[in-house]
């Protein structure tokens, strides 16, 4: 079966605008995925290349489909389970930027380029000391983006009209922020002249995002049937949902110049993200981390099984709407619709997420996912938030056990076990407290200011409730408890 390449597609060559630092599933199902929309609908005309940042990996599937690739979105549209196919034709090129400098330095004097993207993982946006000016190329990214940076502004004599826009998709707060700091570290590290700095300053534009898209990647053991379906063999596949979102905090406008809204793209151009990043955080990740360990221990083992469970969806449900959107500040409409669209995630057919893979560090994931909402309702209503409260039982009951092995707790459901996996300190705390009384339990627990930054008992009521939810889960059972309080 041939090969999906750019004569089977038909590409249309438009100039380089876009140089993208990794080249793996998100970004080509989200990032490229919108550019070719936008391309399509002839509000961008613009092509990217690729940059392979690290020296592991080969570029060998790229090179032979001519970067020409299929993006599968699957999920719930309009009420209906819908499978949305695309060949993305926005990626010309590839180019290794340690095995292959000369080229990939090029791309600094082109003069048609005006975005670096990047999604280097959380631990790429970091200043490394030792980066230096001659290595081609420096070891991390924000060194390799400011020898480019330099050999443009260089390049371009200074030029104004030169200058890059960076659009940074790491996933920690203020990426673009933290970016530009790494960046102006590093020419002060390599004592680069002071016009440079302005021009990083003044000509380039450091832009925050939030990003927020499930991609599920290669289809493995689903590739063979899809290429006799499509008539071509595509080994880049990428599969996702179809729900998107890309947040721009932006120091300048750039609505107008990257216009992917008008294409019909779920982009949003801001001078302030957080309010979005509090949504996605408290509405989100914040429902799955209040729900999935009491689902668990209720005898679900993925997210769309919790979904057709009708007591842990009403659970689920009144969790977002009665306790964590009145602690909101966005408009109540924008977080409803939110909302609705993160049930609408929860019950995709195609997606099976496993509780136990979403109980990862979970007493970390209460604070900062769980506890803002807590707080905000104790402080607005004056009481508290039952869901909540219950959520910070469920998940001492899914956390007790005694014995550490293999560098989990092992907990028990219906005599079968499970691993729970958190730091080692979290792990032996729960091995060594777990047994106690309920409310000796809870205490020593909810006073714990290593896991929440503050002595929770202060809350008045608090230890009584979770401890007398405690005793509930272990008399009847968590779904019995639920029934009993949620029903």
């Amino acid at each position: 079966m041939e090969l999906l390449s750019k004569a089977k597609t038909g590409k249309k060559e438009r100039p380089v605008k876009v140089l993208q630092f990794g080249e793996g599933n998100f970004l080509r199902g989200f990032v490229d995925y919108m550019i070719d929309i936008a391309n399509e609908k002839g509000e961008f005309d613009g092509d990217i290349v690729l940059v392979k940042p690290i020296e592991f990996g080969s570029l060998e599937r790229f090179r032979a489909q001519e970067s020409q690739y299929t993006v599968s979105l699957r999920g719930i549209v309009d009420g209906e389970a819908t499978i949305q196919n695309r060949i993305v034709t926005s990626v010309t090129d590839v180019v290794a930027a340690h095995e292959e400098y000369e080229k990939y330095s090029a791309f600094a004097k082109l003069d048609s380029l005006r975005y670096i993207v990047s999604n280097t993982t959380e631990a790429g946006i970091v200043y490394d000391e030792n980066d230096r000016l001659d290595m081609c190329p420096p070891a991390s990214f924000p060194g390799k983006l400011a020898k480019f940076l330099y050999e443009r502004y260089r390049h371009f004599n200074g030029a104004t009209d030169k200058g890059l826009v960076m659009l940074p998709v790491e996933l920690i707060d203020d990426n673009g922020i933290h970016l530009k700091e790494c960046v102006l570290k590093q020419a002060d590290n390599w004592k680069l002249e002071e016009a440079f700095k302005t021009w990083l300053n003044e000509a380039c534009i450091f832009c925050s995002t939030l990003v927020d898209r499930i991609i599920t990647g290669y289809p493995r053991g689903e590739d063979e049937k899809l290429w006799e379906e499509w008539g071509y063999r595509d080994e880049l596949i990428v599969t996702g949902e179809p729900f998107a979102l890309w947040v721009i905090e932006c120091p300048k406008d750039i609505s107008v110049e990257f216009p992917l809204h008008k294409a019909g793209l779920p982009v949003i151009y801001t001078d302030n993200q957080k309010p979005y990043k509090q949504r996605k955080v408290r509405i989100l990740n914040g429902a799955h981390t209040s729900f999935v360990l009491a689902s668990f221990l209720a005898g679900n083992d993925i997210v769309l099984e919790s979904m057709k469970d009708e007591i842990v969806f009403k659970f689920m449900k009144e969790t977002i709407f009665d306790e964590v959107i009145p602690t909101l500040t966005l408009p109540r409409k924008d977080l409803e619709d939110f909302a609705q669209a993160v049930i609408t995630r929860f019950n995709n057919p195609y997606v099976k997420h496993a509780l136990l893979s979403i109980s990862l560090n979970s007493v970390s994931k209460w604070r900062a996912r769980c506890m803002p909402s807590f707080l905000g309702y104790v402080d607005a209503k004056g009481e508290l938030p039952a869901h909540l409260t219950f959520s910070l039982a469920a998940l001492m009951a899914f956390y007790k056990g005694t014995e550490i092995r293999d560098k989990a707790l092992v907990g028990h459901r219906d005599g079968q076990e499970y691993q729970i996996m958190d730091d080692r300190a979290v792990l032996e705390f729960f091995a060594q407290n777990s047994e106690k009384p309920s409310a000796e339990f809870a205490q020593s627990f909810l006073e714990n200011t290593e896991f929440f930054g503050q002595d929770l008992t202060q809350i008045n009521g608090l230890v009584d409730a979770v401890a007398s939810y405690l005793d509930e889960i272990a008399d009847k059972g968590m779904r019995k408890a639920l029934e009993d309080n949620f029903r």
